[in-house]
């Protein structure tokens, strides 16, 4: 790390201490977002705090591997998109993320990713719940920039979908759900497909 990396870094994570919030910080650990470190600053907060440091690679890498929930958060707003490889999502994503992040990385970064469509495909068969999250809040993002599936990709979508509705895990079924209204919402032929499916579903 070069000392002009370092010295942000080191003014980024100071900046936290002004925001500090105990109260959202415990009820982010009552819902099972469990960092190592959380100051509880909102979203909006780091938004602002980012945006000075704009499409900063370097700065990215270091914030990501630090376990504090705001430098991560603030490396998926600054890491430029073409930077991003996918060798490099897969170093930021060995180990399970919090949902929170997982949203966060399909908002502020993977949408914008020219390989997002086939990281969605492949994320949302994953075994790994944070994954999933990830692949179906980007797929959201992706059906309301009007991307289409082709039919066979559109196939595969809907049984991997039938099946996320159903998981174990919350954040899986939510995030899911807001990918099939989002395809919903494209045209009349995908609305009558998705109707299908959840009535599919209902029928014991």
């Amino acid at each position: 790390m070069n000392e002009d990396t370092h010295s942000k870094l080191m003014a980024i994570k100071q900046s936290f201490r002004l925001f500090m919030d105990g109260t959202t910080s415990r009820s982010m650990a009552q819902k099972g977002l469990g960092y190592k470190i959380n100051w509880g600053v909102p979203f909006h907060e780091l938004r602002k705090m980012a945006m000075p440091y704009a499409r900063n690679y370097d700065l990215a890498i270091e914030l990501w591997k630090e376990n504090i929930r705001e430098c991560k958060i603030m490396a998926t707003l600054i890491m430029p998109a073409e930077r991003m490889s996918t060798e490099l999502i897969d170093v930021w994503t060995e180990q399970p993320i919090q949902q929170e992040l997982a949203e966060m990385l399909a908002f502020n970064l993977l949408q914008y990713v020219y390989f997002a469509p086939t990281l969605a495909y492949q994320w949302m068969a994953s075994n790994r719940p944070d994954r999933q999250i990830c692949a179906y809040q980007l797929l959201a993002r992706l059906f309301m920039k009007g991307s289409e599936p082709n039919e066979r990709g559109l196939d595969e979508y809907l049984d991997q979908v039938s099946i996320a509705l159903q998981h174990e895990n919350l954040g899986v079924r939510h995030a899911a759900n807001a990918s099939l209204q989002k395809l919903a919402m494209l045209n009349e032929g995908y609305e009558q497909r998705v109707n299908e499916l959840l009535d599919g579903l209902q029928t014991p």
